[in-house]
């Protein structure tokens, strides 16, 4: 085994994440200049930790964010589709408050549920099952420091399934902010929670 660290980074404020709409996979939101802004704050920070592989999701948010820390450690972020944020379905585009009204109760079932799917859209199992398959993978090629640049509803996911923790366990890690980050490492083969939901000094 060769990879000892993880880090899951969700992508920076979009305009969608400032008028509270749900994304899932829509490439349609940008970042807004609060967004920029935390991703060059948490470059730095990130960097200090000397990561050998930079992965990023597709979507422009988290491919956008991933530059910027990419320019810190001299790295190109390599694209994987696998990092997507959850498909949402018929949710994708809509505020919250417009899916409270077509689907009541259903953002709560789909927090607390991890094997739940919004209509037409993915569980959480399914998204940290793709993403875990990354994991491994970086593993395998001899990496020892990585970076995630992805979105928060995979990173409440991949997190307790790297942890071993049964699905029920699952929602006991609430959302993460924009641009903060998650931390892993391995000791004697088994992944531990260094920190969750961390930022960059203002």
């Amino acid at each position: 085994m060769s990879l000892d660290r993880v880090v899951l980074w969700r992508h920076g404020e979009t305009d969608y994440n400032a008028a509270l709409r749900m994304q899932g996979q829509s490439d349609e939101s940008l970042l807004t200049e609060v967004g920029v802004g935390q991703a060059q704050r948490a470059a730095p920070v990130l960097a200090a930790l000397r990561p050998d592989a930079l992965v990023t999701s597709d979507l422009s948010r988290a491919a956008i964010t991933a530059r910027v820390l990419g320019k810190h450690i001299g790295l190109e972020p390599d694209v994987d589709k696998r990092l997507r944020e959850t498909h949402l379905g018929k949710w994708q585009g809509l505020t919250r408050a417009e899916v409270d009204v077509g689907w009541p109760g259903g953002r709560a079932v789909w927090r607390d549920t991890p094997d739940w799917s919004p209509p037409g859209g993915e569980t959480r199992l399914e998204v940290a099952a793709r993403a875990g398959q990354i994991v491994d993978e970086l593993d395998a090629a001899g990496h020892r420091s990585a970076v995630l640049c992805t979105h928060g509803g995979l990173i409440s996911g991949l997190t307790p399934l790297m942890l071993g923790l049964p699905p029920p366990a699952w929602p006991l890690f609430g959302g993460i902010s924009n641009c903060h980050w998650t931390v892993l490492r391995r000791k004697r083969g088994s992944w531990r929670l260094e920190s969750y939901n961390t930022a960059a000094p203002v």
